[in-house]
């Protein structure tokens, strides 16, 4: 059961967090590391690091104390995806 209420109660925190972040799937950043890093900037994120991975820009972020990663398409400045980050993934318990 527990297994099963993990992805629920991420996607519950996803969704609100995608809200609040204030950039959305479909909006134009920009098609270079500098226009997502600026574009994200202006936008209020603190940018921690941009690096380009399979044909996308990848920026990970925080807003508020809430770390996310934002994918960008090279070919059309499109965000493709937004990730809330989760930690807990990378503790060895």
């Amino acid at each position: 059961m527990t297994n099963l209420m993990k992805p629920a109660l991420l996607a519950a925190l996803i969704v609100p967090g995608i809200a609040i972040a204030g950039v959305d799937i479909g909006q134009t950043l920009g098609t270079s590391e500098t226009d997502v890093r600026q574009a994200l900037t202006d936008m209020g994120y603190a940018v921690q690091e941009v690096e380009i991975e399979d044909g996308e820009i990848e920026a990970d972020v925080m807003l508020d104390g809430v770390a996310y990663e934002v994918e960008v398409s090279m070919d059309t400045g499109l965000v493709t995806e937004i990730e809330l980050e989760d930690d807990e993934d990378d503790d060895d318990s």
